[in-house]
Order: structure tokens, then sequence, then C-alpha cells
């Protein structure tokens, strides 16, 4: 199901504001977040209030910005082992999963709510080829409410994601039921990043040894047990993730599956990965060529062309 356009939805600057914060500051206390307005001109918060901002301008800077930030990130050395999981994070992380799953979810304030998430996972919400951003549409509810409750607790660390994720930001459990829900029903590109192509039937055959029996056969996830779906994600964010799972750095990842993934070598890695981002999903959670979201039709998508191509393969 694809929702239809609508009226122009209000500011994420309008929303911070009905949360009880003045224009510019957010509840913690922290400098406010980019946004996104989708009507012609995009709003930019200062401290002194909110002016308006032709589209191009804010686009570029709030690209400008993104860049820098991921820059700052990469300069840092990932750690090679995170912290272990803290009892009482995986305890709220939890309680917020469950109270989540109680609510009833809105479609039309999951749109709006998901104007936070748009900056970096554009307003389809396909990502970043070079797995930067994963593809989300599409993706299990579940398993979109059980990250965000991760993030939120610290029990998945990723500073770009974090601050996005905050209840003075996204909102409390209500929002997150419902940008969840309305992510969940948005259509997935067909032409996500795929690996080299080679050594596919080692990958297939991996694939059936180590994954199947919790991904599923097609790739589709389990929606009872918040297990992602793969099929259709970037073969760069798979090769990310994998890695982070492995070294522990993902504090949130089932040991099952770095207990199964820890004896990979590069070349299996690769093989089986890139196997799996070319699984397809049902073709009615397909976009078709050419589609937008039509909920954003003036936003400005990739204004300072950061959407890299993915990485070469690792021989």
């Amino acid at each position: 199901m694809i929702i239809r356009p609508s009226a122009a939805w209000p500011s994420a600057g309008c929303r911070v504001a009905r949360r009880g914060f003045p224009a510019g500051v957010t509840g913690s206390g922290r400098s406010p977040r980019p946004t996104a307005a989708d009507g012609g001109a995009h709003t930019a918060l200062t401290q002194r209030g909110a002016r308006a901002v032709p589209a191009p301008l804010a686009a570029a800077v709030l690209a400008s910005t993104l860049v820098l930030a991921l820059s700052a990130v990469s300069a840092q050395p990932a750690p090679e082992q995170a912290p272990p999981a803290d009892a009482a994070a995986v305890a709220q992380a939890q309680a917020e999963y469950d109270a989540v799953m109680a609510l009833e979810p809105d479609l039309d304030n999951g749109r709006e709510a998901y104007l936070t998430c748009a900056v970096c996972h554009l307003p389809e919400a396909w990502g970043s080829e070079d797995g930067t951003y994963p593809q989300i549409a599409g993706q299990l509810r579940t398993v979109i409410i059980k990250q965000l409750a991760d993030f939120r607790a610290g029990n998945r660390d990723n500073p770009l994601m974090y601050p996005f994720s905050v209840p003075s930001i996204l909102g409390g459990t209500q929002e997150m039921a419902d940008v969840a829900a309305y992510v969940a029903q948005l259509p997935m590109t067909p032409h996500n990043g795929l690996g080299p192509g080679t050594d596919l039937a080692l990958g297939e055959q991996l694939y059936q040894d180590h994954c199947v029996d919790c991904h599923g056969p097609d790739g589709e996830g389990d929606v009872r047990k918040h297990i992602p779906a793969l099929a259709g994600q970037h073969y760069a964010y798979l090769v990310r993730q994998f890695d982070q799972i492995r070294s522990g750095a993902r504090r949130n990842a089932d040991s099952k599956m770095s207990e199964e993934i820890l004896g990979f070598s590069a070349a299996e890695q690769s093989a089986v990965l890139d196997y799996t981002a070319r699984l397809r999903p049902p073709p009615e959670k397909l976009a078709p060529d050419g589609w937008t979201n039509p909920d954003f039709p003036n936003f400005v998508r990739d204004a300072a062309g950061i959407r890299a191509k993915p990485p070469a393969p690792r021989q």
C-alpha cells in the first residue's frame, strides 16, 4: 500500500515547538536537528527563532553538514570490541518495545514523524548504495521498533542515528509505533546496491547453511521474533553490519549469529552477502521505476551528491 499525497506537512520545527520547546532549542539542550519541510522552502532553526530559507540553499547546507559529520565519524577508528550489553539498557529497550507494540499505529502521524528520518534515509527510505544508510522501506515493523528502542536505550551505538531517535526529537512511544508502520508500508527500490556478482553459488550454499533458519529462504525475516528482512538490502550495508556483529561492535546483535559467522573468510563473507543482496522481495513490495514518494513532492534530494557508489569488493 502506498500512502496518497496530502496537504503540506508541518515543518519539523513546528513539531519541536508543539512538544513545548522554543524554536532552536531541544529538550535535551542540544542544538536543533536538521529539518526538511515538505513545502517550497525548507525551515532552518536558529537560536533566535525560526526563519524560512530557500530550499536549494537549505538543502545544500544540510547536506554539507551531514558530509562533515560523516567525515568526523569516519576519522575516528572504530573500536574492535564494544562494551558488553548493559542489563539496564537491555531492560529499558525491551520495556519500550513492549509499550510500542501495545499501541495502534497512526499512518498520518507516522508520515509527519518521518520528516525527521527523511534527512538521511531520504523520502523513499531507500538509504544509500554505499552502505552509510540502509534501505528501511518495507522493513518489518517489529524490526524498526526494536532498533529504535535499542538506539534510544544505548543498546546499539550509532552517533549519527542516536540524536534523531531520542524522544525530544522523534517523539514518544506513539511516534515510534506510527513511524515504524509508515516506513514498513513504503515500497522498496528494485535497484539496491549489489556486490561483484562472483561466487554466487558459494554464497547460496553459505546462506542455506548459516542464514536460512533465522532470516528465511527468501530473506524475508521473522516479524514475530523481530529478525530483519534482508532481501533487497544494500550489499555494502550488509558488509558493514556483518563486520560490526562479528567484532562485537554491534551490542544488540543476536549471540547465535555472532557465533555463526565467526569463522567466515573474506571471500565467504563477500559471497554470502552478495547472494543475500540479490534476494528479491515480493513484487508487490517493490516500487515501479521512477517512483518518488508523493508525500514529499518538493524535497530536494541529494543536493550535494553524497550518495556514493558501493565500494570496490574486497579480494
